[in-house]
């Protein structure tokens, strides 16, 4: 099977068991772009109180959040974790939105992709998974997302192996998939779900709808 078919397949496969999710969950541009940098190294439960709680300090603008005193956001987002080290991101993610597009997301929605994505990596704190899911999720720009749970599961179908960069499993999706947003970001939380419910570090292979699926 070619690897455009095996990629479609199992997007069918999993479209079909968990249905459109929506994802990312966020009210605007920028709660996605804060909730993208807010989630590294914690689950998006904890990511839902730390922006409840900004949003209940009236923080969640860019202005305002970008004016707030480093301890006060750093009280707000203590359930993601981290906080003081995700403030300091968050603080200099906000100082490049400033800077670079008059502290309004929707300026980023102008720019070319790639471009952006090269700025987007020039901020501290902010890598390749960061990036992506801003560019993805909070700008609508095609570029997949590769995460802990893409890797896990195409290396455990043998699609991939270890060796596999950040960048060549990107390319695997978006060489073999139209460029299109809507379905990278279905594509991409139809893998974080199958990561989360079957695909685990100790895997749940019973139930999981790509048990039977044979290895490429």
């Amino acid at each position: 099977m070619r690897l455009h078919e095996k990629l479609s397949n199992v997007y069918e496969i999993l479209n079909e068991h968990f249905g459109e999710l929506n994802w990312w969950p966020g009210e605007t541009p920028f709660e996605v772009a804060v909730g993208a940098i807010l989630t590294q190294n914690t689950n998006w439960k904890n990511v839902e109180i730390a922006i409840s709680r900004l949003k209940a300090a009236d923080l969640l603008d860019p202005l305002r959040l970008y004016a707030a005193d480093d301890n006060i956001v750093a009280d707000l987002i203590r359930p993601s974790g981290y906080y003081n080290v995700k403030t300091k991101r968050l603080k200099a993610f906000l100082l490049f939105l400033q800077e670079s597009f008059e502290g309004r997301m929707e300026r980023m929605f102008e720019e070319e992709p790639w471009a952006l994505r090269r700025k987007l990596l020039d901020v501290s704190g902010i890598g390749e998974e960061t990036a992506d899911s801003i560019l993805l999720y909070s700008v609508g720009k095609p570029v997949f997302v590769v995460d802990a749970y893409t890797r896990r599961i195409l290396e455990r179908h043998n699609i991939i192996t270890p060796a596999w960069s950040y960048k060549e499993i990107q390319s695997l999706f978006m060489d073999n998939l139209p460029r299109d947003a809507s379905l990278y970001n279905q594509y991409h939380a139809l893998l974080v779900n199958t990561g989360k419910y079957f695909c685990r570090r100790e895997p749940l292979c019973s139930g999981c709808p790509l048990d039977g699926l044979k290895p490429a």
